[in-house]
Order: structure tokens, then C-alpha cells, then sequence
């Protein structure tokens, strides 16, 4: 059920960036401002997407064809393609799932001669530690560049203060969406101001693209009633298709084209009226009480392999679990009216160029993870009936919850 609980924008955001899309604006003016009050004492700069951005840095950086950028094992899968489409070769590492973090010794081996740069992706809503993959980095010559796309939860976090560039996205089915957008934090202006003069070269993404964007996303919003969803979903039966596959390739970001065309273009000014608006204005106990069921579900369901449960912070973006019948799984849980689902995500593993060492733990993990709706919309008896569902599928007793910490999370509802 990817349309609520996935978009994270209601009626008068959406009302608001339809409104901008007819209303002249200084698209440059409107950009200065947002990076001025986002970055804080970091440089900013405002793209289409993180991979716009990405592919803006590597252009600008211009490192020799066939070097290296050393990355999470598990990453977005575009990301890998727009650092193959400038000549380099992506080089996994291998992930700690307990924790979601990259092992500090699994880099230093990874990081050859050839090595420019190591992009480190912080997954599900976790914040991996950082301080050894900067000290690893910064004794090898290695740029750091962080993804934080999916661990943004308005606290005024940029990334780790040393990495060199931080990317955040505010894309279809990010926390705070604009329905486009990325945000990105340097260390040094200067590179900064190479990065966005690279960007110039793009023409502007047009207005009214955007425009029929956020027309398209209303209709998802609007799939967020559960009466609307029920008809859309018998819809899909009699018509023989998938409405999990229908809705997850619709809320990708950049799916069919041109792909390099559609991502080298420069945000409008409307996108950058919203994503300003949503940065601004975003409810942050929307994560909390997201995080507080997070916590509920993993407390009703302690034998569930949780990864990240480890993990020092975690925000809960998504809430995946490890399962040896994951499809198995999520069929049931739909029969019980929950919509868990498995393919909903753009994450892949990295595959290592010949001769180098395969993510191991990151590809076992990762191919039985199946990812349960828990989110912010969600109430404390549905977290307890998904519980129950799936101690049910597992032929266990569900847990009780506690009433103290259901007296808080009723506290928590926004």
C-alpha cells in the first residue's frame, strides 16, 4: 500500500507547489535563499536529484577513467550507473546489517591505488558511524561523499562535519518530499562553486513537468484512503496486474527515457518554492511517533531479524525485516490486509569488478529482506495486528504490549 504512508505530503503542500508552478519566480534568487538556510555553516547547493548531484560532482571532479569509487555494497542502483557512465569502476564493501555499517578494515583493503573516493549510503533511516571511514579516507586520499537520502529527519543533521560532500534527497517516497529534489552539503565552497558551475550547462526541468508531476502524486495521495485503495486494488485483480508493481514503478524518481537526459537538468523555481516550503515547515514529530512505533513493532516481534537493530541511530524510514519465506510472508500479511512488499525498493547490491572481494553478508541479507508498513500514519492497534499476523504466520504466540509505553505513543499522535 505504497501511497500514504510512502508520500509523505499532504493536500496543502501539494495545493501550494501547484500554486507556484503558475506564479513567476527568479529561479536563481529562489535557489541562493534555500542553500543559504539549509546548509547552515556548510556550502549548499540545490540539484534536481542526488543523482544530479552525483553526476554534477563527478563531472566536476573529473578523476581519470577507470579509477575508483569505493561504496556501501548497498546502494541505489543508479547510483553505480552514473558512476560508470564517467569511465570509473564502483567497488563494493561490505556491510555489518547488524548495524548498517561499513566495516573501517573492509575499506582500507578495498581502497587500491586507483581509489578517488568512497560514497557511503546510509540505509533505512540508520546513521552509520563515521569517524573511522573518515580516518580510513583521509589516510588514503579519499574523498567522502555521503548519501544521507534516506536518514534526513529535519534535526539540523548535514552529514558527518568532515565528509566532503553530503547528499540529501527529497524525492517521491523520502521523508519531507517534494516530489523532486536534492540538497547538497560541502565541506569546501570551492568545490561547491566547481560543482554548480558544472550544473549550468543543464537547461532548467520544466515547470509544467513538475506540474503534472504533483497532479500524479495527488491521485496517490488521494489512494492513502483505505476506500479508494480497496477499489484501485480490485481494479488492478480484474485487470491482471500488480498493483504493488504499477505503484512502485510510478513513484521512482527517473523510470523510463532518457535517463541521463531527465537527471541533467536544474531544479525550477516551483520545486524550489516547495522543497523550501516542506524543509521549513516539516513536522518533526512525524518521525518521532514514527520511530516510537518502529520501536513497538520491534519489541511485539523479538524473534524477527531487524536489520539495523543495532545501529546506534536509527529514524526507521523503512522498516525491513530478515525472512527465510519472505514472499511467503508478504502474501499472508496481505491476506491479513497489510501491504509488506519486497521489490518496492531501488536498492541493490553492488556487483565487484573481477578479481575483487563480493559483499558477502550484504547480498544474504538483502535477499531475504522484506519491508513491513510501520510508518507515522500507522496506529498503536495496527502495529499490534501486524505483530499478531505475523506471530501467526510463525506459529508463535504474539507478544503483549506494554500499556505505559502504549500511553505514550498515544501521547506522541500528532
Amino acid at each position: 500500500m505504497i501511497p500514504r504512508k510512502r508520500i509523505d505530503i499532504g493536500w496543502a503542500d501539494l495545493a501550494y507547489g501547484i500554486g507556484a508552478c503558475f506564479v513567476p519566480g527568479d529561479r536563481e534568487a529562489a535557489a541562493r535563499r534555500l542553500e543559504r538556510s539549509w546548509a547552515g555553516a556548510r556550502a549548499g547547493l540545490a540539484c534536481l536529484s542526488v543523482r544530479s548531484g552525483l553526476d554534477a560532482l563527478l563531472g566536476a571532479l573529473a578523476f581519470a577513467r577507470g579509477d575508483e569509487i569505493v561504496v556501501s555494497a548497498i546502494n541505489i542502483r543508479d547510483m553505480a550507473r552514473v558512476i560508470e557512465a564517467h569511465g570509473l569502476v564502483p567497488v563494493p564493501v561490505d556491510l555489518d546489517m547488524r548495524q548498517l555499517a561499513l566495516d573501517p578494515r573492509a575499506l582500507e583493503r578495498a581502497a587500491t591505488p586507483r581509489a578517488r573516493a568512497v560514497l557511503v549510503a546510509h540505509l533505512y533511516g540508520a546513521r552509520m558511524p563515521m569517524e573511522e571511514i573518515v580516518r580510513v579516507a583521509r589516510a588514503r586520499g579519499l574523498l567522502v561523499i555521503e548519501d544521507c537520502a534516506q536518514a534526513w529527519t529535519g534535526d539540523g543533521w548535514r552529514g558527518h562535519p568532515q565528509s566532503d560532500v553530503a547528499l540529501f534527497s527529497f524525492g517521491p517516497i523520502k521523508t519531507a518530499t517534494a516530489l523532486a529534489g536534492g540538497l547538497l552539503a560541502f565541506r569546501d565552497p570551492g568545490l561547491r562553486d566547481r560543482v554548480r558551475a558544472y550544473q549550468e550547462r543543464w537547461p532548467v526541468h520544466s515547470r509544467w513537468r513538475y506540474l503534472a508531476r504533483l497532479a500524479k502524486y495527488a491521485v496517490f495521495v488521494l489512494l492513502g484512503a483505505r476506500a479508494f485503495f480497496t477499489l484501485f486494488t480490485a481494479a488492478c485483480r480484474v485487470l491482471g496486474v500488480s498493483h504493488e508493481r504499477l505503484l512502485a514503478g510510478s513513484v521512482r524518481g527517473f523510470a523510463g527515457g532518457d535517463f541521463f537526459r531527465m537527471i541533467r537538468q536544474r531544479p525550477s523555481f516551483p520545486l524550489l518554492a516547495l522543497l523550501a516550503r516542506r524543509i521549513e515547515t516539516y513536522d518533526r514529530r512525524l518521525v518521532e511517533r514514527r520511530i516510537a512505533l518502529a520501536r513497538l513493532a520491534r519489541r511485539l516481534l523479538p524473534a524477527v531479524e531487524v536489520p539495523g537493530a543495532q545501529a546506534a541511530e536509527h529514524s526507521y524510514w523503512v522498516f525491513p525485516i530478515r525472512h527465510r519465506a519472505a514472499d511467503d510472508l508478504v502474501r499472508h500479511l496481505a491476506r491479513r490486509g497489510f501491504d509488506a512488499t519486497r521489490g518496492a525498493s531501488s536498492l541493490a547490491v553492488i556487483e565487484p569488478p573481477p578479481g575483487r572481494e563480493a559483499p558477502r553478508e550484504a547480498r544474504e541479507v538483502l535477499d531475504e529482506v522484506l519491508y513491513l508498513p510501520v510508518y507515522a500514519g500507522m496506529t498503536e492497534k495496527d502495529v499490534q495486528r501486524l505483530a499478531a499476523a505475523i506471530a501467526e504466520f510463525e506459529g508463535v504466540p504474539a507478544v503483549a504490549p506494554v500499556k505505559e509505553e502504549l500511553d505514550a505513543l498515544a501521547n506522541r499522535k500528532s
